[in-house]
C-alpha cells in the first residue's frame, strides 16, 4: 500500500487532478487502507469531508491516529463490513475505490449501499489495474478489464460517464447512480 515509487508509477497526482470535486466536496475513500489518498484528498477539499472507509482494526486504528496527528478533521474513519461500507444515506458526492472493487466479496450488496450513500448524481470511481494490459506486472486476480467493470456496475445501477486512459496502470472509470 504505501511504497515510495508509488506516487510516480501510478500517477497518482494525475488521479487525484481528474477527480471532479469541489473544496466542499464530500468523498468516501473506500477500502482507505493505509491513507494514501485518504489524506492527499483531506488537504484537497479543505472544506470538504472524506471518509476513510475500511474494515481492518489495525488500518482503523491507524487512520484515526494519523488524521489527529495531520490535524485533519475533514476525515471521518468508518469501519465497513464485507457486504456494507456503514456510510450515512445521501451524504457523499464521490465513492472512491482504488484497487478495491475486484476484492469485494459481495459486490452487489456492496454498490446497493454505495448507491444509497450517494447523492442524486453522486458519482463511483475505481482505479483498477488493467487487465487488458499485459504489461502490467501484477496478478491476473488483481486486475480487471473495462468490459468487466461496465457489465457488472451497470447491472447495479451506475452508468460510466468517463473512461480515462491516461494513467500508467489503471483504468479511470467514473460512474454516475442511476436515479431511477
Amino acid at each position: 500500500l504505501e511504497r515510495n515509487s508509488r506516487t510516480e508509477e501510478e500517477n497518482t497526482n494525475l488521479a487525484l487532478a481528474s477527480l471532479p470535486l469541489k473544496s466542499n466536496s464530500v468523498v468516501a475513500d473506500v477500502g482507505a487502507g493505509s491513507g494514501f489518498y485518504t489524506f492527499l484528498l483531506a488537504k484537497q477539499i479543505p472544506k470538504g469531508r472524506v471518509y476513510a472507509v475500511e474494515i481492518q482494526d489495525d488500518a482503523i486504528a491507524y487512520l484515526k491516529k494519523k488524521a489527529i496527528d495531520d490535524r485533519l478533521a475533514n476525515v471521518e474513519v468508518i469501519k465497513g463490513t464485507a457486504k456494507e461500507p456503514n456510510l450515512p444515506a445521501n451524504s457523499i458526492d464521490l465513492a472512491f475505490m482504488v484497487d478495491v472493487y475486484h476484492e469485494l466479496q459481495y459486490p452487489q450488496a456492496y454498490l446497493a449501499a454505495l448507491s444509497k450513500a450517494l447523492k442524486p448524481n453522486g458519482q463511483l470511481l475505481l482505479l483498477e489495474y488493467k487487465e487488458e494490459d499485459p504489461t502490467v506486472a501484477i496478478k491476473p486476480e488483481h486486475k480487471m478489464s473495462v468490459t468487466q467493470v461496465k457489465k457488472e456496475l451497470a447491472a447495479n445501477g451506475f452508468k460510466l460517464v468517463k473512461n480515462g486512459k491516461f494513467l500508467p496502470l489503471q483504468h479511470f472509470l467514473l460512474f454516475e447512480k442511476s436515479n431511477k
